[in-house]
Order: structure tokens, then C-alpha cells, then sequence
């Protein structure tokens, strides 16, 4: 009998970390776009257990990694993507751009993705009020505990770790990672009439990529209608932020093309949940010292240990998990509790200690999983999410329950060889994202 042949996609996507790329996947479940995520490229059995998508994602590393590895690692990605046919395909960054010549280069991976497609004009799109974000002339904005910052004074971005921001305007940030030329669609222009004709004047001076304002949601849907223009004049490759789908999914919808909304099975509580963070982030800091005082049994693990390869110290610290498990409760074993305890200069000429980081993270979730016979499971840190679930054979996702509430942090069910894993559901949660009682609320379970 002949293969039926495969629906024909909306969208591919490549996320630079695993929470970016779950929120995509979140961002176009809501609006009942079927989607799934693979880790690494599927072979034909895998890819065909999910033959009515409608997109289809890869889920990566690079928002971590060097101009060197893209250059090993992307361009094959893209060239694969380039394969599904899809109407587009987005190169998926972190809201607030973090980025910098040396680790996670948008600017290079932006290059590689261009010449993949085509060498045309790159529609670049960040701002996604859904996450709080926007873009105003060029320049980004990111709230934080109510207050809107400007990105290079924000509380949190402006100190990042690793890639700190101290540029809010896109374009003279991406100046020092390309020497493509960037053009600039305000939202004046995308709010006026004449949107048509601004981004069309942009795309006849042939820049290397146009950059599209997105303020609110009229700017927004602007934005969509222009992202879908932009890609039947031939630039099928665009970079930003899941902005990109939320600005798609208004386009579509008003097309007939989706349905624009989907309903999920609710999320039942269940009676223990393990969670691993590698997060230094304020935000996932509060949301531990809310779980603790609502009964998780909270472990603080030095990641040198992960880093050094102290197999004692992680024996102790796992049988210890288990144990609380065992008991019944909830366990959280986090590597850090705020900006402060970020190992920073410590590590940053060690190589790969942060990834050895999050693997050691993945490696225990993985025992807690099977040993404690979970069924959820949480991993807390953007770059922890990408090296961790990695550790635990999964080789999918799929949607199992977005949280509306806050955008960016899905439960997604896991797709393994693995009877253990196979069907866990498992939430990965990006530093800044979720509100205080979010591992709570996973544990409590959230109706429908």
C-alpha cells in the first residue's frame, strides 16, 4: 500500500534552548495548531507518529553555545528544516535577545539560516505582549514584578550570568554579531495604513533583515499579516521570539486557517513531584521558597560536584531525593538560589562545566523518574532544560497542558523508548517564567 502523503506544514521551528522551544509549541497549541518538538532530527519511524501536524520543531542548544558549534550544528539543522517544506520556518530566540558575539550569536545563526533559505531578507520579530515584551523603534522593553524596563536596565537581563544586556536597540546589538544590514519597521508604520508599503520599501533595499515593531496587539496582528506577506515574496526564514507564532496564529485565524483556540484534558494533582533547577534566577528563587513552605522537601547541591564529577556527593544527594520521595513528599534539588549564587567567574573558563550542569540535573531526574515511578516531573533553567531532558530518552513532545497563565511554561508529554518515560508529563520552565506558586500549582493539579 503507498504512504499517504504527509499534510503540508505552516511551520518549522528551531528553538536555541528547550523552554524556547516548548513555548512555541505552548504558543501554537492554544490556538489548535497541532505540534510536535524532537530533540535531535527523527528518523522516518519516529517523524511518523505524527503524521497530522501542522508544525514540527527541532529543540537545540545554541542559545548556549559558540559561533563555531552553529557553524557545525546549524547549518545541517536548517538544511533539514529547509526540507519539511514548510511556509516558514523560525529560528527561535529568548524574548529578551540575550545574546553575545562569543555564546548564543543570533547575528551568526541568523547568517546560516538565511543562506539555508535562500539568502533573502530575514523578517526578524521579538515583541509578544502575551510575555510582556515589546518593541518600540527598534529598541526592546521587558516587564518585571509589574514594571515595563527597558532591556539594558532591566533588574535581571542587564546582569545576566553569561549574556548580559546592555543594548536595548536590536539592531546596534545584532551590529556586533553580523554585518548584515537591518531595516526598521516601527510601529508607527505597522499601526498606519500604509503598512503594506513600508515593509515593501524595506524589502526592495534587499537588507540582510527587516526588523517589525510589535507594541500591542494591533501592532501585533500587523505584524502576522506582514510575516505571511514576507514569506510569499520568497523570505520563508525568520528570528525572534514566540512572538513570531502569536503574531502567525492572529494572521491565520483570520484566514479560516486555524482554529484559533483548543481545549485540554485538565491537569489532575498528583501525590509527589520531583523538580531539578540549575536556574539562578529570582524569579525561580521565589518560586522554590514558596514550594518549600508549601511541604517540597528542598535540597541545595553544590553544581561542582556535577562540574568535578564528585560521584559521592551526587550518590548522597540522590539517595536523599529518593528518600523523601519514598516518604511521600515532594523533593526540590536546586544548584543555585538567586543571581548571587551564580558560580560565575568561577566556571567561566572551565569548559562545558555549565552544561555538565545541567546533564548532572537530567541524570538525576532521570533515576527519580524511574526509581520513584513518577508520572510529572519539572526541570527549572533555560539552558538546565536543554542539557538535562537530553539525559532522560526522551525523543519528543507534545502539548499536554499549556498554562495560559503564564506563557512559557507548558507541561509537555514525553515521547521515549523507555516505558518509564514514555507518557511522562514533564514542565519545563525558563528562568524568568512562571508565577511564585508554579511547581505548587503542578503538584495541585489545574482544571481544564
Amino acid at each position: 500500500m503507498p504512504t499517504m502523503p504527509t499534510p503540508p506544514l505552516l511551520l518549522s521551528f528551531y528553538g536555541d534552548d528547550l523552554t524556547g522551544s516548548t513555548d512555541v509549541m505552548e504558543a501554537l497549541a492554544l490556538r489548535g495548531v497541532e505540534t510536535v518538538l524532537f530533540l535531535d532530527r527523527p528518523t522516518e519511524a519516529q517523524r511518523s507518529k505524527f503524521p497530522d501536524v501542522k508544525a514540527l520543531g527541532l529543540a537545540g542548544t545554541s542559545r548556549s553555545e559558540s559561533p563555531a558549534w552553529m557553524d557545525e550544528h546549524l547549518r545541517p539543522a536548517f538544511d533539514w528544516l529547509a526540507e519539511q517544506g514548510a511556509e516558514i520556518c523560525h529560528y527561535k530566540v529568548c524574548s529578551t535577545f540575550d545574546s553575545s558575539p562569543a555564546i548564543g550569536n543570533i547575528g551568526r545563526a541568523l547568517e546560516l539560516g538565511r543562506a539555508a533559505f535562500g539568502h533573502r531578507p530575514v523578517p526578524l520579530l521579538v515583541g509578544a505582549p502575551q510575555l510582556k515584551r515589546y518593541t518600540a523603534f527598534g529598541e526592546l522593553f521587558a516587564a518585571y514584578r509589574g514594571e515595563v524596563f527597558r532591556i539594558d536596565r532591566h533588574p535581571v537581563m542587564s546582569r545576566h550570568p553569561v549574556t548580559p544586556m546592555h543594548e536595548a536597540d536590536l539592531r546596534r546589538h545584532l551590529a556586533g554579531q553580523t554585518d548584515l544590514s537591518i531595516a526598521l519597521v516601527d510601529h508607527l508604520a505597522l499601526s498606519d495604513g500604509d503598512a503594506d508599503a513600508a515593509v515593501d520599501a524595506a524589502l526592495g533595499a534587499e537588507p540582510g533583515a527587516i526588523l517589525l515593531d510589535v507594541l500591542n496587539a494591533a501592532t501585533q496582528r500587523s505584524a502576522g499579516r506582514q510575516l505571511q506577506r514576507l514569506a510569499e515574496a520568497g523570505c520563508r526564514f525568520a528570528v525572534g521570539s514566540s512572538g513570531v507564532e502569536y503574531a502567525l496564529a492572529e494572521a491565520w485565524k483570520a484566514s479560516g486557517r486555524i482554529p484559533g483556540a483548543a481545549r485540554f484534558s485538565p491537569l489532575p494533582p498528583v501525590d509527589r513531584l520531583a523538580v531539578v533547577s540549575g536556574s539562578c534566577s529570582p524569579t525561580t528563587e521565589r518560586q522554590i521558597r514558596h514550594a518549600e513552605a508549601e511541604g517540597f522537601s528542598a535540597i541545595a547541591f553544590d553544581p561542582r560536584a556535577f562540574i568535578a564529577g564528585d560521584e559521592a556527593a551526587i550518590a548522597a544527594m540522590t539517595e536523599a531525593a529518593l528518600a523523601h520521595l519514598a516518604a511521600g513528599r515532594s523533593v526540590l534539588v536546586h544548584t543555585a538560589m538567586g543571581p548571587e549564587s551564580d558560580l560565575g567567574e568561577e566556571i567561566a573558563n572551565e569548559a562545558g562545566a555549565r552544561h555538565a550542569i545541567g546533564r548532572g540535573l537530567g541524570r538525576l531526574q532521570a533515576r527519580l523518574v524511574r526509581e520513584a515511578r513518577l508520572t510529572r516531573a519539572v526541570i527549572a533553567g533555560g539552558d538546565t532544560s536543554s542539557h538535562a531532558l537530553r539525559q532522560l530518552d526522551v525523543h519528543a513532545l507534545t502539548p499536554r497542558f499549556p498554562l495560559a497563565e503564564t506563557p512559557g511554561s507548558p507541561v509537555a508529554s514525553a515521547h521515549s523508548d523507555d516505558p518509564a518515560i514514555h507518557g511522562l508529563e514533564i514542565a519545563l520552565k525558563g528562568g524568568q517564567v512562571g508565577n511564585d506558586d508554579y511547581f505548587v500549582k503542578l503538584r495541585s493539579g489545574i482544571p481544564g
